[in-house]
């Protein structure tokens, strides 16, 4: 079966360049790096997100600190192996970028706003573990989904989400294997991994914050009962 995989993992990311690019890699002559891109929340605080972007992508002066970008690309996942364990690790992948130019008349800023979403991801995957539901100290109820989402030549994006509320209580009762689609944002969070000789070390985790989430396991069954009803005619 073909699949789109663009359509099954897509953000929109605007905000500004944070401290230095760094080299992640090369492929075939093509380089790529890596940099920050901080994203304001309505709270006033702000997301930090890792950008993987190819050399090609960029100008002279693309990733300079504080230039505005607007990000289109997906969120993948890859495994690191550090002292022997295995760890998730997340970025963004650029597909394209476009510098925002913060001089434009007032009349032209006002259009970027209206017309560009600061921080949306759309995935369309299964769920991959039994989600984790709990509650806070503060009764805020969430749960936490890890999501599979296909990608090209037979690899997967597994996702970190979480959900809250409502959606949080309907995504406990959902089994392995269950095909959803998510809309949500990309987040940053500190913690303190604590080690079993008493120490801690403050770490950077990136997931997304869902929106809304809709089952589409069964309207792919009934496409499948209908194949199989055309074909017994």
């Amino acid at each position: 079966m073909d699949t789109n995989y663009l359509e099954n993992n897509y953000l929109t990311l605007v905000g500004k360049v944070t401290g230095e690019k760094e080299f992640s890699h090369e492929i075939y002559g093509e380089r790529f790096y890596i940099f920050k891109l901080g994203i304001p929340r309505l709270s006033g605080n702000h997301d930090m997100i890792p950008i993987t972007i190819s050399e090609r992508l960029i100008g002279e002066s693309t990733l300079e600190e504080g230039r505005k970008l607007l990000v289109k690309g997906q969120f993948r996942s890859y495994n690191s192996y550090e002292n022997e364990k295995n760890r998730l690790i997340l970025t963004v992948f650029a597909k394209d970028v476009i510098e925002i130019e913060e001089k434009v008349e007032e009349e032209e800023n006002e259009m970027i706003k209206k017309d560009t979403i600061t921080n949306e991801v759309v995935l369309i995957g299964y769920i991959c573990k039994k989600p984790i539901y709990r509650q806070t100290p503060f009764g805020r109820e969430i749960s936490d989904i890890l999501l599979a989402v296909n990608r090209a030549y037979n690899k997967s994006d597994y996702i970190p989400c979480i959900a809250w509320g409502r959606n949080a209580r309907f995504c406990q009762n959902l089994e392995v294997g269950s095909q959803v689609k998510v809309i949500g944002r990309v987040q940053s969070r500190t913690y303190e991994k604590k080690y079993e000789d008493g120490t801690s070390q403050t770490r950077v985790a990136y997931e997304v914050s869902i929106g809304s989430l809709e089952v589409i396991e069964e309207k792919n069954e009934e496409k499948e009962e209908e194949i199989e009803n055309q074909e017994a005619v």
